[in-house]
């Protein structure tokens, strides 16, 4: 829950935080030499601001936190709700596996 509530909710997205991503891409995604300005997908990013104020268009739903769940059982979804973001559910459904499972 505090990964989801300091980082998903709420404005997130912002032109300035957009800037600096696509600074950081392009450092790491460049061979040492030369940056590399393709990899990031500023456009989506850009769309979120636009359209939905920063807002992640996505809906996180979760077993309750401390719930003893069996073996082999969901303990989240999350939906896209805006068709033009397809990419964002891929995106966020990486980092937050990271903090969901152990």
């Amino acid at each position: 829950q505090y990964f989801i509530k300091k980082y998903l909710t709420g404005v997130v997205v912002t032109k300035e935080k957009i800037d600096e991503a696509a600074e950081i891409y392009e450092e790491h995604f460049g061979d040492g030499l030369n940056t590399n300005p393709t990899m990031f997908f500023r456009e989506g990013w850009d769309y979120i601001v636009e359209k939905h104020g920063g807002k992640l268009p996505v809906v996180i739903r979760a077993v309750p936190e401390g719930m003893v769940v069996p073996n082999k059982c969901v303990l989240f979804t999350m939906e896209n709700t805006d068709p033009k973001c397809y990419w964002l559910t891929n995106f966020l459904e990486t980092l937050l596996v990271q903090v969901w499972y152990p």
